[in-house]
């Protein structure tokens, strides 16, 4: 077993805590989708992740399962089984997005459905929740496009999201603890979720979605901040000032 680094075990109870919330809300069918955090270390610029290894799934893992790796590459640093192919895209999300501390990935039904069904675009807001715990809009890669296996294009689009929508294959959601990950992705479902249904309703009585107008949206998106996160928002503003 390689041990380059010490293994934080708080960090690893937290890590097995939250993959078992993101199973229980019925997230995870199998051995795919995978969480990351990173924690910070004098010997690494970037910090370490923390991550599930391959062939479990994170509905039945234990902390055994933690491994350890670089970010900039794939070196394990503490552990011996190997991550899947999709961890190469949370490494590039937090190397290039310093204030990103944790990422959730998972294959989420009805978003795949409803993308899959030809009929929607984008995902339309029709709440007040998810601007506001997202902070950015969601962007969406095309199918034919697999950012897992070339993690070139991240770096155009990752500065301006919180939320990475993988056409046909699931979402990623990116917070600065895993807390805020997880919100984001329970907030994403959500509002797919109130979508499939307002136009299943819509349909049914001949008429129309009230969705939210941009000019909202981007106000949200604007003072998600102070909203959801008051004294965090108040700490920023004084330390500008």
């Amino acid at each position: 077993m390689t041990n380059a680094v010490e293994f934080d075990t708080e960090l690893g109870a937290r890590f097995v805590r939250y993959a078992h919330m993101v199973a229980r809300r019925g997230y995870v069918h199998n051995t795919l989708g995978n969480m990351v955090m990173r924690k910070p270390h004098p010997d690494f610029e970037h910090g370490v992740a923390y991550t599930k290894h391959a062939e479990i799934s994170l509905e039945e893992m234990t902390v055994d399962n933690i491994v350890i790796t670089d970010i900039p590459t794939s070196r394990l640093l503490h552990g011996d089984a190997m991550t899947s192919v999709g961890h190469n895209l949370s490494r590039e999300i937090l190397r290039l997005r310093p204030d990103i501390n944790a990422v959730i990935h998972v294959h989420h039904d009805e978003t795949i459905a409803y993308f899959g069904s030809g009929a929607f675009q984008e995902l339309r807001i029709l709440s007040l929740d998810m601007p506001f715990i997202h902070g950015k809009p969601p962007w969406y890669v095309p199918a034919d496009i697999d950012v897992e296996s070339d993690v070139g294009p991240v770096r155009e689009f990752i500065a301006g999201t919180n939320c990475v929508v993988l056409l046909g294959h699931g979402i990623t959601t990116l917070g600065r603890t895993i807390s805020e990950a997880y919100h984001r992705l329970n907030s994403f479902a959500s509002e797919v979720r109130r979508n499939i249904i307002a136009e299943h309703l819509a349909a049914i009585k001949g008429s129309s979605v009230k969705y939210r107008r941009q000019e909202e949206i981007d106000l949200m998106h604007r003072f998600a901040e102070r909203i959801i996160y008051p004294d965090r928002a108040e700490a920023v503003m004084a330390a500008e000032d």
